[in-house]
């Protein structure tokens, strides 16, 4: 299988398909932006299920990792990855700002990291920083395009923040573009970087913040990782490792998203309902991404 032909291709998909989307949405035209109904409630349901997804085979990792530190029940992993989900609810019930800011931060490397994959990139000098700086455009977009309203979900998330000047926003959307053209220029992916920086910015440009960051999230960034582990797991038929993976991934996003609503039902009791959907898709989200990057990291460290 080749796992770099099948990235560029869909890179390409997505590309032409946003832009056939933007461009023959009647609402653009009068609004300037793809109005959705009900769209917390399909988001929500699109993390849940695809958005999550991607990190469903952690247990599997998990269960290598417990070999290399010689812990017998391989079922150890799931109270040790719980506990870490729990211990970053409470920081940020605790420090939102804090909470807020690292997840920023984190989210951002982890974003430009996973996303730059898809090529060969070769070692150089301060590649985290331009990783960071790659991934920041889903941060950086929804703040320069629709401010008030990703104010509000900062806000929602108990987090008040002072709008960033705009020339601000500017010089660091296009030091986000530098970023990706270097990494681009060091990988052997022929430039689709660049349809997906640009893709990813249109996006921010027609939607809100939260239809944004969801198509990114659940239809570039999750399906782009789960080519990477359909790949791990059977390299030689794509359809083969597929069916491996929907296999191994069904019951970890079953559970995930049951604990998604279940939490959304709870806090129904003291919020509206889009906004404690917004807190469960953000803060969830959070909980789960850094035990997730804290298993890739030992794992990758481990095997080198």
């Amino acid at each position: 299988m080749n796992l770099y032909k099948i990235n560029k291709q869909y890179s390409i998909f997505l590309f032409f398909f946003n832009m056939f989307i933007i461009f023959t949405a009647s609402e653009v035209i009068e609004a300037k932006e793809i109005v959705i109904s009900y769209k917390t409630v399909i988001c929500f349901f699109l993390v849940s299920i695809i958005g999550v997804s991607h990190g469903a085979l952690d247990h599997t990792k998990g269960y290598v990792l417990m070999k290399v530190y010689k812990i017998q029940n391989k079922y150890f992993f799931y109270p040790i990855y719980f506990f870490c989900c729990l211990l970053v609810i409470f920081f940020w019930i605790g420090l939102p700002l804090i909470a807020l800011i690292l997840f920023l931060l984190v989210a951002s490397h982890h974003f430009g990291k996973e996303d730059s994959y898809v090529g060969r990139t070769t070692k150089k000098k301060f590649i985290n920083i331009l990783y960071l700086l790659k991934g920041s455009l889903v941060v950086i977009a929804p703040l320069l395009f629709h401010t008030d309203e990703t104010l509000q979900i900062f806000q929602i998330l108990n987090v008040d923040l002072l709008p960033p000047h705009e020339n601000f926003l500017l010089a660091s959307l296009l030091i986000s573009f530098i970023a990706n053209f270097i990494i681009m220029n060091h990988t052997n992916n022929g430039g689709f970087f660049l349809l997906d920086w640009i893709t990813i910015l249109s996006f921010n440009v027609f939607f809100s913040p939260l239809v944004a960051f969801t198509i990114y999230f659940c239809f570039l960034h999750s399906v782009r990782h789960s080519f990477g582990l359909i790949n791990e797991l059977n390299r030689n038929n794509f359809k083969d490792g597929l069916n491996m993976f929907l296999k191994k991934a069904l019951p970890l996003t079953v559970v995930t998203a049951v604990l998604f609503i279940v939490s959304v039902y709870i806090l129904t009791n003291y919020y509206v309902l889009d906004d404690a959907i917004l807190k469960v898709i953000f803060i969830g989200l959070a909980s789960l991404t850094f035990p997730h990057i804290l298993l890739e990291y030992l794992v990758d460290k481990n095997e080198k």
